[in-house]
């Protein structure tokens, strides 16, 4: 896994932090008692999510910026995110007195967008572009070739990457015995930073990287050899939802990453809210990636000392009824069916009276427009009390001969629908 760097591949994470000491949050290692005794490890999170812009992208965009010349300065910068980059960027520009431009997908959460303009002031200008932070990307670059400004990339680039790295500087300094570091993987600038540095001092040092599920971009690249375009991708996970990882990244996490996993959506909404319900922590969906990853290596940590990297808090309030549900849905608690309701009196009163369970319960229910006079097709979302009530329902369902389709198991139909 280890292999010497090569000079293309050597940045200096001691030289990174000796800028970023004054600007950034020293952010602590928190012990975790409770997934401690659950997975029979010392568990700890570097908790990036208090740096003053909630992620720890300020490390890489600061140090990205603070090493351009006076002359890349004075023409202006550009950056493309999906939020947390763009206000570490903003946060930048702000203190070095730099005008840059961000450009952000317009699927971008409004808390991210707003938190932009706050540390930007006004030294930053917001573009909203594409749906995805590719898209956007494409749009920042074309804008800085033609202007002859600065692309500060989120992530391919050594000096981002060595920014990013300054957070297992932190993490040797306070736990020089530590077994694992678990990081998010977006485009891949933490992870790289991260493995490097580690490697270098104590090449026994495990890392794992996580992908999420809907947007496997380097896993997928470390199958492939290369880093290859996801056809499409789960925008959900906003901070981590790439289609393609860095050349350098994947370069950096080929060598000095032992492993690199993908992590459902699901999982990680369920332990957003187990972490807010008992400890009182709010995570944005990528901060919480490496938490959720801690069930599939609970064999490979027992008796460790790990660390999860909670890498960012920039969570919209707004945006915890898709987390229940997504977390409801991965749990078994609930689920959403297509069903054909014969035209005549009663249907609906029999549907409820023999077909739900006394403990299930309707959440959601609607109508579709259907041109067959015979049957009314009707959208209805169904919770449990226990997974295992499933089987039962679908068994009466078939009893009474009604026919559905169940909208989780159609990719199609569930995207469109929910």
């Amino acid at each position: 896994m280890i292999a010497p760097p090569t000079d293309a591949l050597t940045i200096d994470v001691e030289k990174a932090y000796s800028v970023l000491k004054d600007v950034v949050v020293r952010t602590p290692l928190q012990y975790d008692a409770r997934l401690s005794k659950k997975y029979g490890a010392e568990i700890y999170f570097k908790r990036e999510d208090l740096q003053a812009v909630r992620s720890y992208k300020i490390r890489g965009a600061y140090y990205n910026i603070y090493n351009l010349t006076e002359e890349q300065r004075a023409k202006g910068v550009v950056c493309a995110s999906a939020g947390n980059h763009a206000q570490g960027f903003a946060s930048a520009c702000s203190q070095m007195k730099i005008k840059g431009i961000v450009f952000m997908p317009q699927v971008t959460p409004r808390q991210k967008i707003e938190r932009v303009r706050q540390f930007g002031e006004d030294w930053v200008r917001i573009e909203l572009v594409g749906n995805t932070y590719d898209e956007a990307a494409h749009a920042a670059s074309l804008y800085c070739t033609e202007r002859e400004m600065t692309y500060v990339h989120a992530f391919d680039n050594l000096n981002t990457i060595a920014g990013q790295g300054t957070v297992a500087y932190e993490i040797l300094e306070d736990m020089p015995d530590v077994d694992m570091v678990i990081c998010p993987v977006g485009g891949g600038g933490l992870a790289a930073g991260v493995s490097y540095y580690m490697k270098s001092k104590q090449p026994s040092i495990q890392i794992v990287g996580v992908d999420p599920q809907g947007a496997p971009k380097m896993v997928e690249a470390l199958k492939a050899g290369y880093p290859k375009i996801l056809d499409k991708i789960d925008n959900f996970m906003d901070g981590v939802a790439v289609k393609k990882a860095g050349n350098l990244t994947f370069e950096f996490v080929r060598r000095y990453v032992d492993k690199v996993i993908a992590s459902p959506e699901g999982k990680t909404c369920t332990v957003m809210i187990e972490l807010y319900q008992n400890e009182g922590l709010i995570t944005e969906p990528a901060g919480a990636v490496s938490v959720a990853a801690l069930e599939q290596l609970q064999e490979d940590i027992a008796g460790k000392k790990v660390v999860c990297i909670i890498s960012g808090g920039n969570n919209d309030i707004a945006r915890y009824a898709e987390v229940i549900d997504r977390s409801m849905i991965y749990e078994g608690l609930k689920h959403y069916f297509i069903v054909e309701f014969p035209q005549k009196p009663g249907q609906l009163l029999r549907f409820l009276q023999q077909v739900l369970g006394p403990t299930d319960d309707i959440v959601r229910f609607e109508y579709l427009k259907s041109t067959n006079r015979e049957y009314g097709p009707a959208l209805v979302g169904i919770e449990l009390t226990n997974k295992d009530d499933l089987t039962a329902l679908l068994q009466r369902m078939q009893d009474l001969n009604i026919t559905y389709k169940n909208v989780m198991q159609d990719d199609v139909l569930r995207k469109y629908l929910m």
